[in-house]
């Protein structure tokens, strides 16, 4: 196995309309001194997140609507020497000044997906609702049956082995992302790590999923229907 050095860190950043929290976010995750780039994927923002990610020294690559879509272009838009890819939010609630904690474990050569649990860690008020919550419970004892793997979170704050990553061969282009990277790294016997992480509330624009009830349905019925097609091997 290759030695994995900090500079073959990689960031991508899915972002849609998150003009006011995304420059902050870049610098956050610059400031670690962890990442040889920081990849903010526009996901079709109507506002100037672009030009601000730029601007704090993100590179800006585009993607049609869908946090699947996003992370996915990310992963493509990778640098050629990135071999460690950490994946955060751009809405200011995932804590970057923790990224050491998840890459780390990478970088020791111990795991190959560490994932940050904000049910696990310190939570700012009002950051997570109680179906957040729920959701992370009950996503972790679905899949604890099917592979052996314990979760208590769909933390989009996470860090994997690039190569691993392309191994398992993602799909899902909506809000489902997320369970379906755990799910297969699970199903592929990675080694995985979760590891406490703090959460804050978001720091500017809206919730896409957790601020209506149109939005949490949808994205509670992608996620369902992710697990269902990735239990069923697909």
């Amino acid at each position: 196995m290759k030695q994995l050095r900090k500079d073959d860190i990689s960031v991508i950043i899915p972002a849609l309309n998150e003009e006011e929290p995304i420059a902050d976010v870049v610098r956050g995750c610059l400031a670690t001194g962890l990442p040889r780039e920081v990849i903010v994927v526009d996901n079709g923002s109507t506002d100037r997140t672009a030009e601000r990610a730029r601007e704090a020294g993100a590179r800006v690559v585009e993607a049609p609507r869908g946090y699947g879509n996003a992370c996915a272009a990310g992963v493509r838009a990778l640098s050629p020497d990135c071999e460690i890819v950490v994946f955060l939010d751009g809405d200011g609630s995932d804590c970057p000044e923790l990224m050491k904690r998840l890459v780390q474990p990478i970088l020791d050569g111990t795991h190959d997906f560490v994932i940050g649990s904000r049910t696990r860690g310190e939570r700012e008020r009002g950051s997570m609702n109680a179906q957040q919550v729920f959701a992370g419970y009950f996503a972790g004892w679905l899949i604890r049956p099917l592979y052996g793997v314990k979760y208590t979170d769909m933390c989009p704050f996470r860090a994997i082995r690039r190569p691993a990553l392309e191994k398992l061969a993602m799909k899902e282009p909506t809000y489902g992302w997320n369970l379906e990277m755990q799910m297969r790294a699970a199903r592929a016997r990675l080694r995985i790590f979760e590891v406490p992480v703090n959460h804050r509330c978001r720091t500017g624009g809206e919730s896409k999923v957790s601020g209506t009830m149109r939005g949490t349905f949808i994205a509670g019925t992608r996620i369902l229907a992710t697990f269902l097609r990735v239990a069923a091997g697909r």
